[in-house]
């Protein structure tokens, strides 16, 4: 296995940041499933993939989303072609024969334990956020990763009887020109590494 190039390193962590404006190209479905199409690859405990996805595009969809966040988050997501919510499926057991097979055993436990399944789905899924955005940026689109959001109130407005509980809101598009704020700094490695 070799790494990937400077410039996808560039593109993907040293120059990538959270966009705060896109320009009005649309996004189109083969772009969003190209997005989950990468993210579904990246690794999870147990494989049990418990992110679930919801694309918001057109004013209909947009009017229903807009009242369950912040204002600041409310104006990002009117002038995004794209946005994703975010969710933990808490029932991702249920698929664990299709996704896990053999997993029998797995499978009535977390049925049984509401509460290891709900710490584990939300674990897993938070860590696949993590391969959403990055799959944004891979397929050259700017990623908007917000929080400020009323989730029981999403849920409740697009989930149904779904057992789907929101994590992370994401803008999707193409970078306005003035996307960008200067790069804020990182924690040095002398504060976060440590060698044993």
């Amino acid at each position: 296995m070799t790494g990937v190039t400077e410039d996808a390193r560039k593109q993907l962590f040293r120059a990538a940041r959270t966009a705060k404006a896109f320009t009005d190209t649309p996004v189109g479905d083969d772009e969003l499933r190209e997005i989950w199409e990468l993210t579904r690859w990246g690794p999870t405990g147990g494989n049990i993939q418990p992110l679930r996805v919801l694309f918001v595009r057109g004013e209909e969809a947009v009017d229903r989303l807009v009242p369950h966040l912040s204002k600041g988050n409310a104006r990002k997501v009117r002038a995004a072609p794209a946005t994703a919510v975010l969710a933990a499926d808490l029932d991702f057991h249920s698929r664990l024969g299709l996704i896990a097979p053999g997993s029998s055993a797995k499978q009535e436990r977390y049925a049984a334990d509401r509460v290891l399944g709900e710490a584990d789905a939300r674990f897993n899924a938070t860590l696949q956020a993590g391969y959403f955005v990055m799959a944004v940026r891979a397929v050259g689109l700017a990623a908007g990763p917000m929080g400020g959001f009323d989730g029981p109130g999403i849920d409740a407005e697009f989930f149904g009887d779904r057992n789907w509980r929101t994590i992370l809101a994401v803008n999707i598009g193409h970078p306005a020109a003035d996307a960008w704020q200067d790069r804020q700094p990182r924690v040095p490695e002398a504060d976060a590494v440590h060698w044993a």
